[in-house]
C-alpha cells in the first residue's frame, strides 16, 4: 500500500475508485465502504484510494473543546486499511486554512485532478469541505454533472444499534470491551510505553508494567480489571490489567499496569508495546488488606487463563 503525505511528487492518476474520510476508529460499516471500493477498483483494474485526514479535524474546528478521545491512532487505521486491501491512502494534514476549503473547490483542484475517478463511494452520514457543505446529496449532484459514478453505503446495524465510532466509543468508556471489539471488526487496544511504577504489584507477587498512551488524545477504557494481550517486539504476552486507582492503597491518580503471564523476566522500561484489551473481568475495588487483594489477583488470573484458549 502507498502512502501518500504531498502531492509535490505523485503522479498523477489515469483513473480510480476512490472514497473520502476520517475514519475516526474504522469498525465493520467502513469495512464496508473501504471492501465495496477495492472491489470496484479490481473489477476496473484501477487503483483504489482511500483519502484521510491527520490530525482529526474535530482537534482544529474544535480547539477551545475537550479533545476527541480517538479510538485508534492513525498507524493501526493504516495497518487495518491495509489489511483490506486498498492500495493508495493520501493522508491530508488537517489544518485550520485547509479546513476553510470548499467541498467544490476541494473536489475540482485535489481529487479530479490528481486521483481522476472514475467512481466514488462514501458512508450515508460523511461530510467534507468548508461547513460540511460535501454531504451525500451535494456529491450526487456533483458527480451526476460530470458523469462519475457514485455509491452511498448505508448504515449498518446489529441487534437494534447502528454501528458508529461514537457508539463504539461509548461502550468502550462503559466497559463493554466484547461487545466494542465485535462493532470494531478488530481489538481495541493502543500502543503505549512502559514506565516506572510504585512496585505495588511486585510487592503481592505479581509483577507489573505500568504503561501511559503513545496518543495523547488516547481513548481509555472504563476503570476495572481486564484479559489483555501484549503485542511486544513481534511476540504475543497474555496477562492481565489493571486501569484504576488503586483503592486498597489509598491512591488517587489514575494508573494502568499490566502483569503478563510470562515466567521469565523482561526488561520492558522505556520500551514501546502494544496493548490489547480482550475481555473486562470485574470492576476495581478497595480491599481489607494487600493479602485480600492478592488473593482476588489469584482468582483473576485464573479466569484469564480459562479465557486465554478462545484468542489462541
Amino acid at each position: 500500500m502507498e502512502i501518500i503525505r504531498q502531492l509535490n511528487n505523485f503522479k498523477p492518476l489515469t483513473a480510480s475508485v476512490l472514497t473520502i474520510g476520517s475514519y475516526d476508529g474504522i469498525h465493520r460499516g467502513h469495512h464496508g465502504i473501504l471492501t465495496s471500493v477495492v472491489n470496484h477498483a479490481n473489477a476496473r483494474s484501477v487503483p483504489s484510494v482511500l483519502v484521510t485526514f491527520d490530525p482529526h479535524p474535530r482537534h482544529i474546528l474544535d480547539p477551545a473543546a475537550d479533545k476527541l478521545s480517538l479510538i485508534m491512532g492513525l498507524d493501526q487505521k493504516l495497518e487495518i486499511i491495509e489489511s483490506l486491501g486498498i492500495d493508495i491512502v493520501y493522508v491530508i494534514n488537517f489544518t485550520e486554512e485547509f479546513s476553510n476549503t470548499t467541498a467544490t473547490d476541494f473536489l475540482n483542484h485535489t481529487i479530479l485532478p490528481y486521483f481522476n475517478p472514475q467512481y466514488m463511494i462514501v458512508g450515508y452520514d460523511h461530510h467534507f469541505g468548508y461547513g460540511r457543505e460535501g454531504s451525500p446529496e451535494f456529491l450526487e449532484e456533483y458527480c451526476s454533472t460530470i458523469h462519475i459514478g457514485l455509491e452511498v453505503i448505508q448504515k449498518v446495524s446489529d441487534d437494534g444499534h447502528v454501528i458508529s465510532s461514537t457508539h463504539i466509543r461509548q461502550l468502550i468508556q462503559d466497559g463493554f470491551i466484547r461487545r466494542a471489539n465485535f462493532e470494531l471488526g478488530s481489538i481495541f487496544g493502543f500502543n503505549a510505553i512502559v514506565v516506572h511504577g510504585a512496585g505495588r504489584g511486585k510487592e503481592l507477587n505479581f509483577p507489573t508494567a505500568n504503561v501511559i498512551p503513545v496518543e495523547k488524545n488516547q481513548l481509555m477504557p472504563n476503570p476495572g480489571v481486564y484479559f489483555t494481550r501484549g503485542r511486544i517486539n513481534g511476540h504475543l504476552l497474555y496477562g492481565m490489567c489493571n486501569f484504576g486507582t488503586r483503592p486498597t492503597f489509598n491512591e488517587e491518580g489514575l494508573v494502568m499496569e499490566i502483569h503478563f503471564f510470562y515466567n521469565e523476566v523482561i526488561d520492558l522500561y522505556g520500551k514501546e508495546i502494544r496493548v490489547e484489551f480482550l475481555e473486562r473481568i470485574r470492576d476495581e475495588k478497595k480491599f481489607p488488606s494487600s493479602n485480600e487483594l492478592k488473593s482476588q489477583l489469584i482468582k483473576d488470573k485464573q479466569k484469564c487463563l480459562e479465557l486465554q484458549g478462545k484468542y489462541e
